[in-house]
C-alpha cells in the first residue's frame, strides 16, 4: 500500500471500527459495516460464516443479498463450499468464477446460491483469533474475474480487523446460550423439587387418611364383631339369624376393607391390564358421582399399555384417575370420555375430556389436584396439556409418553395381559 493511500485506508479501518462499536449481533454488525467494506473490498455480497464451539457447524449472516446461506440457522462444515478455508486447510480462497470452479462443486456441498445469484468472483479469509479459526469473510461480485491479489490483501485487513470482535460476540452468545440452559435446567430442577414436595404431602396426607379410615371405620366394625363373638360363645344355645348379622356384617366390613385397598393400589390394573382398570375406575366414579353422568371408553392401544413397567403404569393411571375424579366432582359434566391410544412413533397418549363448566368454574382448578398431575408427568418424563374442550367447552386433559416404541407389538396383546 503506497503512503499516499495509507491514510484514506486507514480512516476506512476506523470508520468500519466506529461502525462496529454498539452492535449486539452478528447480523446488525455486519449489516453496520457492509457499504464500508465496499470502499475497501467492493462487493455485490457480503457475509461471514461463524462456526459452532465444535467446529462443525456454522452460521451464515449475509448483507446485499438473502440467500439461502442466511436461511439456515446451522449448516454443517463438511457441505460448506468453503469447508477447507474453515477447517484451516487453506489461508484464503480466490476464484475467477465459482459457478464452474471445481472447489466448489463436490459431492453434498451447499452451492445452490452460487448459482442462483451467480457469485461469480469469491474472495474468502478466514477469521482467525489466537490462532483458531472461528469463521470466515466471504465477498462476493456478479462480474467473473473481478478480484486479484490485492483485493485478497484488503480483505485479509478488513478480516483481521473484524476478527475480533465477532470472537467477542460469539463468546457472548455462547455465554447467554449457557446462562439459558442452565437457568432452565434450575427451574425445571426446582419444578421437580417443589413438585415432588407437594405429592410427598399428598401421600403423606393419603396415608393418614387411610389409616384414618382404618381406624375409625373397619378397626371399629371388627372391635364390634369381636365383642358379637365373644357374647355367641357365651350363650348356651346360638341363634342361627344373629349368626346370619354376623356374616353380614363381615362381608360388608370385607368389601370397606378392599376398597381401601383397591384405592391406595390399583390391585384391577394388576390382574387384569392398564386399560381394565381405567375404565373400571371411570365406571365407578360415574356411579359414586353425580347422577346421569354418561362415561365412554376406547382403547386404541390394544393392550400394548400393558407392557409398560409398572412405576410408569401407576403413574399414569393416576393421572387418569385424577382427571376423571375432577371431571365427576366439580365440573358439573354430563360426559366424560377417556380415549388411550399408541400413536405410529411409539407415544402413548392418553386423552381425558368432558363437556363440564370449564377449569375456570371448578373449585379445584389450580389446586393440589392438578399440581399432582403435573408433577406425576413431569417424573415420568410424560407431557401433560390441560385446557377447553373442543370450543372452548368443558375440559381436556391430555397426557403424551414419548420415546415408547418399545411398546408397540407386531399384533394387538390379548386381552387381559396383566403388567409385567
Amino acid at each position: 500500500m503506497s503512503t499516499g493511500r495509507r491514510a484514506p485506508r486507514l480512516n476506512q479501518f476506523f470508520r468500519i471500527s466506529r461502525l462496529l462499536a454498539g452492535q449486539l449481533d452478528f447480523q446488525s454488525a455486519i449489516r453496520a459495516v457492509s457499504a464500508e467494506i465496499a470502499r475497501i473490498v467492493p462487493h455485490d455480497h457480503l457475509d461471514v460464516c461463524i462456526l459452532g464451539s465444535d467446529g462443525r457447524v456454522h452460521t451464515a449472516y449475509e448483507s446485499g443479498i438473502d440467500t439461502a446461506w442466511g436461511g439456515r440457522p446451522e449448516a454443517p462444515v463438511e457441505f460448506s463450499p468453503i469447508c477447507p478455508l474453515l477447517r484451516g486447510e487453506v489461508d484464503h480462497i480466490l476464484a475467477d468464477d465459482a459457478t464452474t470452479d471445481p472447489r466448489f462443486h463436490f459431492e453434498g456441498a451447499f452451492t445452490t446460491p452460487i448459482l442462483e445469484h451467480q457469485l461469480r468472483a469469491r474472495i474468502h479469509l478466514p477469521l482467525i483469533v489466537h490462532g483458531e479459526v472461528i469463521g470466515s469473510l466471504n465477498c462476493s461480485r456478479h462480474q467473473a474475474g473481478s478480484y486479484g491479489p490485492e483485493d485478497v490483501r484488503n480483505a485479509r485487513y478488513v478480516a483481521e480487523l473484524l476478527s475480533p470482535y465477532f470472537y467477542a460476540l460469539r463468546a457472548q452468545q455462547q455465554a447467554r446460550q449457557s446462562a439459558i440452559v442452565e437457568a432452565e435446567a434450575r427451574a425445571r430442577e426446582e419444578g421437580l423439587r417443589q413438585g415432588a414436595l407437594r405429592l410427598t404431602e399428598a401421600l403423606e396426607a393419603e396415608r393418614q387418611r387411610i389409616g384414618m379410615d382404618l381406624h375409625d371405620q373397619t378397626l371399629a366394625d371388627l372391635t364390634r364383631l369381636a365383642r358379637r363373638i365373644d357374647r355367641l360363645t357365651q350363650t348356651p344355645r346360638i341363634d342361627p339369624a344373629e349368626v346370619v348379622q354376623l356374616g353380614d356384617s363381615l362381608r360388608r366390613n370385607m368389601a370397606a376393607l378392599r376398597q381401601i385397598i383397591e384405592e391406595a393400589r390399583p390391585t384391577v390394573m394388576q390382574l387384569f391390564g392398564f386399560a381394565q382398570a381405567v375404565e373400571h375406575h371411570l365406571d365407578r366414579a360415574a356411579r359414586d358421582g353425580a347422577a346421569g353422568v354418561r362415561t365412554t371408553f376406547e382403547d386404541q392401544s390394544h393392550g400394548t399399555l400393558d407392557r409398560l413397567p409398572s412405576a410408569l403404569a401407576v403413574a399414569l393411571f393416576r393421572i387418569v384417575q385424577e382427571a376423571v375424579n375432577n371431571a365427576v366432582s366439580h365440573s358439573g359434566a354430563g360426559k366424560i370420555a377417556v380415549l388411550l391410544s399408541l400413536t405410529d412413533g411409539g407415544t402413548v397418549r392418553l386423552l381425558v375430556s368432558d363437556d363440564g363448566r370449564g377449569l375456570q368454574a371448578g373449585p379445584s382448578s389450580g389446586g393440589s389436584g392438578l399440581e399432582n398431575m403435573r408433577t406425576r408427568a413431569r417424573l415420568i418424563g410424560a407431557q401433560l396439556r390441560i385446557g377447553p374442550g373442543p370450543g372452548g367447552h368443558g375440559t381436556t386433559v391430555e397426557v403424551l409418553l414419548p420415546d415408547a416404541g418399545v411398546l408397540a407389538p407386531a399384533h394387538p396383546a390379548p386381552a387381559g395381559a396383566a403388567v409385567p
